[in-house]
């Protein structure tokens, strides 16, 4: 199938993939788009919000329509590595045996991951960044594709870890996730307050994902586009040449070349389901907000006059 038709068929895939998960996710297009999007471009997603908006539901309705398997791993303060990962256990015949961890599957929801230590968070690392994971000496490769989503609780931040910022970077997205509105939140209360069940069809298989990840990496990209990515992403670094008084002022971290190529990614995917063959300055600018506003490490000045990632964000375009 040449790249064209693989496009096309993509559009009318997704648009079948957004009602099937439409019939348990009410509203919330927004964070669905953004995590699907972070899927087809083969990232990772950090989601942030109060507790009870669904977001185990969400994520278990995404991977049941997307046909992969789903791990949830919840992280508490005394989880430790090998919970994660795996272990190696002595078998009947005195011989070493893997027992495989939570982490191999296809889609993993890291719960509340700023609940657990440093040396547990790490230990996601590994498999976010390189689709493996090293135990005991032995290397295992992780099936593709392969997807972490984390949440994070904004309130309770008594006995949490941050998560440090090389860490961040690794996620493609992070995805603010607010209240429904009160329409939506009055469905919410009529659809699950039944005896009614909803069955969700999966509508890819694990390799037509992996296909398609190749399709969008193989989308070309005009120069001025990339250019245009790479110029926002300078604009966030206070330090540099283009960077304006708003940056200077209020920022003391910038965004790193990993926020440029994820931009140019993720602008791929969403031009590829909007039905576009090439991405362009719009299709960056729809996605710039949930790539850079974990990236850039705000000074007690912002905080203290309530500048938002978002204000910054804008002032970059």
């Amino acid at each position: 199938m040449s790249d064209v038709a693989a496009i096309e068929q993509l559009v009318s895939k997704y648009k079948s993939l957004k009602s099937e998960i439409a019939k348990v996710i009410i509203g919330q297009d927004e964070v669905v788009n953004q995590i699907l999007i972070s899927v087809f471009s083969g990232g990772h997603s950090l989601l942030i919000g109060v507790p009870g908006l669904a977001k185990t539901l969400m994520v278990n309705t995404i991977a049941q329509a997307l046909g992969l398997d789903f791990k949830r791993i919840q992280f508490t303060p005394d989880l430790m590595p090998s919970d994660i990962l795996g272990s190696e256990i002595l078998d009947e015949n005195r011989q070493f045996k893997f027992i495989k961890g939570p982490i191999f599957a296809n889609i993993i929801l890291a719960d509340e991951i700023n609940r657990t230590p440093p040396k547990t968070q790490a230990a996601l690392l590994e498999a976010m960044q390189e689709r493996s994971v090293t135990v005991a000496g032995h290397h295992y490769k992780l099936d593709l594709p392969y997807f972490v989503l984390a949440t994070q609780n904004p309130i309770e931040q008594e006995g949490t870890y941050p998560l440090p910022e090389a860490q961040l970077d690794r996620f493609m997205f992070a995805i603010n996730l607010e209240y429904p509105s009160f329409k939506e939140e009055v469905e919410v209360v009529k659809a699950t307050t039944t005896d009614t069940s909803v069955n969700v069809n999966p509508l890819f298989t694990a390799q037509e994902i992996v296909d398609f990840q190749h399709v969008i990496r193989r989308i070309p990209v005009a120069d001025n586009v990339i250019e245009y990515a790479v110029d926002i992403v300078s604009k966030t670094r206070p330090n540099g040449d283009k960077a304006s008084d708003l940056v200077k002022q209020y920022i003391d971290w910038g965004a790193g070349p990993r926020a440029s190529q994820n931009l140019i990614l993720a602008a791929k995917t969403h031009a590829a389901i909007s039905g576009k063959f090439s991405p362009d300055i719009e299709n960056v600018q729809a996605v710039a907000n949930s790539i850079l506003r974990h990236r850039i490490i705000k000074n007690y000045k912002a905080e203290a006059e309530g500048i938002t990632d978002e204000q910054i964000v804008k002032s970059l375009f």
